[in-house]
């Protein structure tokens, strides 16, 4: 290997950036929308199990790579860890451990319990350390991203991998902590969009993010409750009517540059093609049934575009670099 490369190899594993967990978070969220298409609609399983076992290669090779970055450059981790939008981006990891966790599940009990475990303990100190950080420090409103929904969502997904794991005392703590916020960040989030600034072209994508409090509330208030009541329906509509909304301003992305945020599409969509999922398994609405294949084409289909678009820039070496 000569000079060139091996300067090549340690520069990039210093801008290796905590938003690769969000690659984590699309493919588990695509893997457990197969799994449950498999059980409502009787898609063939091997999807599902291809999808899991690719997700858990893929989620040992970012934990390991950003594990060496912080035994290499500590400082950079830091610099990540006090930024006022990457500090969101570090709740990933621990819904990263979450979600990977339930795909765990089928395979080994422990392992599963193991990494719901270490995704619960970090969340929890993400959380609070996130929100120490909003309230401490002298934050403007241009800081303001969807993004800031990441720490939130994790609380809401904590009840949906952990229902045979810990007790429901506790889960609803973590529910409740997650709906509350959804609705304060919420009301920040949209008076940023309508009264201030556009965003950033790169943070554009995390507009999806919008989606995910209502259909992971949704998923996780009926594992709670099973219950499918007035609120579970409002928490559904509204997942819906964002989804709509934003395929409504489908120009706003057309045109936008690939940045790693791209991922920020593909969770959101994979928690609606959830939520449709299960509220068909429910009524058995024919509408439900056909808004079930859509979303779960339209999470492939995303996952897909955004996936071959990473690969091609990291082919490019323009994925790991100083901004």
């Amino acid at each position: 290997m000569d000079n060139e490369s091996i300067k090549l190899v340690p520069n990039r594993l210093k801008f290796f950036p905590v938003m690769m967990f969000a690659i984590v978070m699309g493919l588990s969220g695509l893997s457990l929308v197969y799994g449950k298409a498999h059980e409502v609609l009787n898609l063939n399983k091997m999807f599902y199990e291809i999808l899991s076992y690719f997700t858990i290669v893929i989620f040992l090779v970012i934990l390991v790579t950003y594990i060496l970055k912080m035994i290499n450059y500590i400082d950079e981790v830091k610099q990540e860890f006090s930024h006022p939008i990457r500090i969101n981006f570090f709740a990933a990891i621990s819904i990263s451990f979450v979600l990977v966790s339930m795909l765990f599940q089928p395979l080994n009990t422990y392992i599963a319990h193991t990494l719901f475990t270490i995704g619960t303990l970090l969340h929890l100190f993400f959380t609070f350390y996130t929100l120490s950080f909003w309230i401490n420090k002298s934050l403007n409103i241009q800081h303001s991203n969807p993004a800031w929904f990441i720490p939130i969502v994790g609380n809401l997904i904590i009840p949906v991998g952990g229902i045979n794991i810990l007790c429901n005392s506790i889960l609803m703590y973590f529910f409740s902590i997650g709906i509350f916020f959804w609705i304060i960040m919420f009301s920040i989030i949209l008076n940023r969009i309508i009264f201030h600034d556009q965003f950033a072209q790169k943070f554009m994508p995390t507009l999806f993010i919008l989606i995910a409090p209502p259909t992971v509330g949704l998923l996780a208030y009926y594992k709670l409750t099973e219950h499918y009541d007035i609120f579970a329906t409002v928490l559904y509509n509204l997942g819906l009517f964002f989804t709509l909304l934003l395929f409504f301003m489908y120009k706003n992305f057309l045109k936008i540059k690939f940045f790693i945020s791209w991922w920020a599409f593909t969770f959101p969509l994979a928690s609606m093609a959830l939520a449709t999922l299960l509220v068909y398994s429910i009524n058995k609405e024919i509408i439900y049934y056909y808004l079930s294949y859509f979303f779960v084409f339209c999470a492939t289909a995303i996952v897909c575009i955004v996936a071959f678009n990473t690969l091609k820039h990291i082919m490019k070496k323009e994925i790991c670099i100083m901004e």
